[in-house]
């Protein structure tokens, strides 16, 4: 299925069913951790900026998988995308 930009951004602004702020690190490894604003809305998980109300990204989470990584990270692998790593255990927001 396809989305536009339009569909996307009025998606983001949807009440969120959980929403936090969290380091995030890309698929390339080494890449620098990111404090982003992650908002799960449905079964996107857009992020954000932590300053801006704009998504600067989305995750359609279809087919895909959780790995525990260290104490307190995550990595969400799908197969549509490579992957992506988030850092966890900073402050939630609901």
């Amino acid at each position: 299925m396809r989305y536009n930009d339009k569909e996307l951004q009025a998606l983001s602004r949807q009440p969120a069913e959980m929403a936090a702020e969290l380091g995030m690190r890309g698929p390339k490894k080494g890449s620098v951790v990111k404090r982003r604003l992650v908002k799960l809305v449905v079964n996107f998980l857009f992020y954000f900026r932590t300053d801006e109300a704009e998504p600067i990204g989305a995750l359609l989470l279809e087919h895909c998988r959780v790995i525990h990584e260290e104490p307190s990270s995550f990595s969400i692998i799908t197969s549509s995308c490579g992957g992506a790593s988030f850092s966890t255990g900073m402050r939630s927001r609901r």
